[in-house]
């Protein structure tokens, strides 16, 4: 291909594919509503996983054809909050508390715990006076985390039938969790930060067939798998968040090197760790 071909202008009707898979995204959302309301909460389900799966490539797309925009940044903002927010809000509500008016202010707390979550992101998108070290974290549950973790009780009662995690009191309280954890300052592991070895691929690419098999053939245990394997992760993100923030002169380092200087400063200092755990102090004069 010569270089006059590769400098020709894409075709208009490219450029809007990004943000035409972003509509779509919102239909997706929207429509599990309804098939909520008709009773088919497994549909409404595969629905909203749908409007995620959009909602990832979209951005990809955009990058790929050179089409980003600030139009498809508002639109992307606005399907995340109905995809991520007002979707799983009112599956979960129609569904489990159709009749309880407190079930329905909890759905509305955390739809709106998802748009203030989005605020903050787009804002501190445009913050350039926070060290570098701080794009590998997000602040807060990330919006889709949050949609995941708001179906959990659904996806429990779609599994293993009725029981106490259907019950209203357990799922308002599920809702509330989860707009806590989405407008909270916790800091959370953003996926960009995450590497792996070349040789690891093999390893990786088992794992996403492992996790496509177990989508297909047991879908709703993968979900409550993911929502658990995501809190048990979160105390890990802080101690790495907290270790990263005590040290300035790692602020600039790639995930890669940052976890060989922690490694380097464990071998070097083992008979420090000793000691602490010991409850012992070092003797004076001592390095």
């Amino acid at each position: 291909m010569s270089n006059r071909d590769r400098a020709k202008p894409r075709p208009a009707a490219m450029k809007i594919l990004p943000s035409a898979t972003t509509v779509l995204a919102i239909c997706c959302g929207l429509t599990s509503i309804k098939f909520a309301l008709d009773g088919q909460p497994h549909i409404a389900l595969a629905l909203i996983g749908a409007a995620a799966v959009l909602d990832g490539i979209d951005g990809g797309i955009a990058r790929a054809l050179d089409a980003q925009s600030r139009m498809g940044a508002e639109i992307d903002s606005l399907a995340d909050a109905v995809n991520f927010g007002v979707a799983p809000a009112l599956v979960v509500y129609v569904t489990l508390l159709p009749t309880s008016p407190v079930g329905w202010i909890f759905a509305l707390l955390y739809a709106v715990c998802i748009v203030l979550r989005l605020a903050r992101f787009n804002a501190l998108l445009d913050d350039t006076s926070k060290p570098a070290y701080t794009r590998q974290y997000f602040t807060g549950m990330p919006a889709p985390c949050g949609a995941v973790g708001v179906i959990g009780p659904l996806a429990a009662m779609l599994q293993f039938g009725d029981g106490w995690w259907t019950a209203p009191w357990f799922v308002c309280l599920w809702f509330a969790a989860n707009a806590a954890l989405l407008v909270s300052r916790v800091p959370t592991l953003a996926l960009k930060s995450v590497s792996m070895p070349p040789n690891a691929a093999p390893i990786l690419l088992i794992a996403i067939a492992a996790a496509a098999a177990a989508l297909l053939l047991f879908p709703y245990v993968l979900v409550l798998l993911i929502i658990i394997g995501y809190v048990l992760i979160i105390p890990f993100t802080v101690r790495s968040q907290r270790w990263v923030a005590a040290r300035p002169e790692a602020w600039d380092a790639m995930p890669r090197e940052r976890r060989a200087q922690r490694r380097e400063i464990r071998r070097a200092q083992p008979h420090r760790r000793s000691m602490s755990r010991l409850g012992l102090r070092k003797p004076p004069g001592r390095p």
